[in-house]
């Protein structure tokens, strides 16, 4: 019998609360079918993982509240030498959101983004001037699933949990009630599938547990163009990616988010049901370290 390359899937423990274990029979099922053998290991306390020939991060769920603990998995996997996808330099420039005003910076089109070491009224002040916008978004920069993210009113203060903290404030973007949020997906460098992603109403948050619903989406050539300009400024090439980006309000598109460690993948959207993102998993393997 042909040897069958054991796949490590990185998932949350048992006391995590949002349900994940749908998402982890998709990438599964697609990694299964690739001919890889797969195991998911807790990722908070994964214990050996000498005898996988790759490491997913792809159901790290919940890291952005035990960003140390993270960081510290980062630097064993970089320091046993193990095969990760996507690579360790990849994971630990993606973990912070301050990427962005690298992409920015670039030349990449992205939301406009201030990061403040210390949130207080006078920072927020400031940056209302500076952005020209009224109506803020605040987020933690290690931040997932809108956890710890506040729409700031005109007139709205610093949110309690964000004072004296390091945050990063974006002018609200109306284009996401208009419009929704575009997310694109890439293996292997290559365009897989795209959906819109749109909140309910009276809400701005896009993601399920806010209500927020999804459907395919055909993306622009201009879209696509976004997504693998922004890829490339990445310290290294993505074995798969999920690019979410948004109307700018003039006629063109700006990146919200690259997520590259632990995105949902919606393989229930992609006309080959995930076949490509499998083929780009088992194509690493190929390749050297």
């Amino acid at each position: 019998m042909p040897y069958q390359p054991r796949v490590a899937i990185l998932v949350p423990g048992a006391d995590y609360g949002e349900h994940w274990h749908p998402a982890l029979a998709r990438k599964t099922a697609a990694l299964t079918a690739a001919g890889l053998a797969v195991e998911p290991r807790v990722w908070t306390d994964p214990g050996d993982l000498s005898g996988f020939d790759l490491i997913l991060p792809l159901l790290a769920w919940g890291y952005p509240r035990a960003s140390a603990r993270w960081y510290a998995l980062l630097d064993r996997l970089e320091a046993e030498g193990l095969r990760v996808a996507n690579p360790v330099p990849v994971l630990r420039w993606n973990s912070d959101k301050a990427y962005l005003a690298e992409l920015g910076a670039k030349g990449v089109a992205v939301v406009p983004t201030i990061e403040v070491t210390a949130l207080d009224d006078a920072a927020l002040a400031a940056a209302r001037a500076a952005l020209g916008a009224e109506e803020l978004v605040v987020k933690p920069p290690v931040s997932a699933g809108s956890d710890g993210t506040h729409r700031l009113a005109a007139d709205a203060a610093v949110p309690p949990d964000a004072r004296g903290q390091r945050r990063l404030i974006q002018p609200f973007m109306p284009g996401v009630l208009a419009e929704g949020e575009y997310s694109l997906f890439l293996f292997g460098g290559r365009f897989s599938h795209a959906i819109v992603k749109r909140p309910a109403a009276g809400d701005f948050r896009v993601q399920p547990q806010f209500g927020g619903r999804e459907e395919i989406w055909t993306a622009s050539a201009a879209a696509r163009s976004l997504a693998e300009s922004a890829l490339a400024a990445a310290p290294a090439a993505t074995i798969y990616a999920r690019v979410d980006m948004i109307g700018d309000g003039r006629g063109g598109l700006a990146i919200m988010e690259l997520e590259l460690i632990e995105p949902q993948l919606f393989l229930n959207f992609a006309p080959d049901g995930g076949a490509a993102f499998g083929a780009a998993v088992a194509g690493a393997l190929l390749t050297g370290p």
